[in-house]
């Protein structure tokens, strides 16, 4: 339940820039935009991590490449199709085309983590996929451009799905390191692209909304969304934080974004029923643990960590501990405990 409301957090923090960046970011170039988002985001991590605990491992040499490929997928491609799509397709129709991030996660970490997909799971995926075909039906109906738009977003976030795949190994390391190196990377390749390309410099107001933006909806939300990912897996944590689009569409609506048309409202039903099978989903079993040795943030409430400190050590903490072999059976999700085969 804890990394179910995580997630929902992170997505209302998220939801609520969508239409921020459409309207900051409406005069200026979208590598420009996804630099000044992702420069939020690491400027908020590094705020967040003085006095801070460390909440996982460190980072280390060997993730490396992973951190390159996930600042690459998530903080240059994603953030830049994003930008130049929502001033294309609207800022309501643009944030529902978000809820595809869930589509994408889920059938990237079935395939590559083989995370479990119950039948629920499978008719919310499709129910979702029907939601983003919707879409594009009434961003055809407007205009060409409106399509394009919907199709760039639809890019962003096949680009953040591709991004939470790669993330969920680092899923055990300290969450505010991962967005600041994530983040920094990510504004020094966009933003070297932006000037070299020549895009508008940004107004004083542009830089303050966008940063501003990155550091809820980039910097704050991403640290609860890895946090997430941690106890409930990538493929429930995504389907939870479809509940993003609809804080953002929400939003575009009630200040006048009124370009949607009756396929965005059956499209909204669609990801709103799709995102309550996925979150109510029940995985229930009796399962082995096999011996293990690894460092993560951990309780010993959880039923999972029953080591001895000497003095006890009381509510979450991190450091390098070994997991004997368990037998039991309860309720869970593909979490780093869980990643067992079905």
């Amino acid at each position: 339940m804890t990394g179910v409301l995580l997630a929902i957090v992170s997505a209302i923090a998220f939801g609520i820039t969508t239409p921020v960046i459409a309207w900051a970011g409406r005069d200026l170039g979208p590598l420009t935009t996804a630099a000044l988002l992702y420069a939020g985001a690491a400027l908020a991590a590094l705020a967040m991590r003085v006095g801070a605990r460390p909440s996982g491992g460190r980072l280390r040499r060997a993730d490396a490449p992973r951190v390159l490929a996930i600042a690459i997928a998530g903080a240059a491609i994603a953030p830049t199709c994003l930008a130049w799509g929502l001033s294309r397709a609207g800022a309501t129709a643009g944030s529902l085309a978000l809820n595809l991030e869930a589509v994408f996660t889920v059938v990237l970490a079935w395939l590559v983590h083989r995370e479990p997909l119950g039948r629920r799971v499978v008719v919310a995926v499709g129910l979702m996929a029907a939601g983003g075909a919707a879409l594009a039906l009434d961003a055809t109906g407007r205009s060409a451009t409106g399509l394009l738009g919907a199709i760039v977003v639809a890019g962003a976030t096949l680009g953040w799905a591709v991004d939470n795949t790669l993330t969920r190994p680092l899923a055990d390391r300290d969450p505010l390191q991962v967005i600041v190196a994530k983040g920094a990377l990510g504004a020094l390749v966009t933003g070297t692209i932006a000037i070299a390309r020549g895009e508008p410099m940004p107004e004083s107001w542009q830089i303050t909304a966008l940063i501003g933006c990155g550091a809820t909806g980039y910097g704050l939300s991403l640290r609860l969304y890895l946090l997430a990912q941690r106890r409930v897996g990538a493929a429930r944590t995504g389907s939870v934080f479809a509940l993003a689009p609809f804080v953002g569409a929400a939003i575009a609506w009630s200040t006048g974004d009124r370009s949607a048309g009756p396929w965005t409202a059956a499209a909204a039903a669609c990801f709103a029923l799709g995102v309550y099978l996925h979150v109510s989903e029940s995985h229930h079993h009796h399962h082995v643990h096999e011996p293990a040795d690894h460092e993560h943030a951990h309780r010993h409430d959880d039923g999972h960590h029953d080591h001895a400190h000497d003095p006890p050590v009381a509510g979450e903490h991190t450091h390098r501990h070994r997991h004997d072999r368990m037998v039991h059976e309860h309720d869970h999700a593909p979490d780093i405990h869980h990643e067992h085969t079905h």
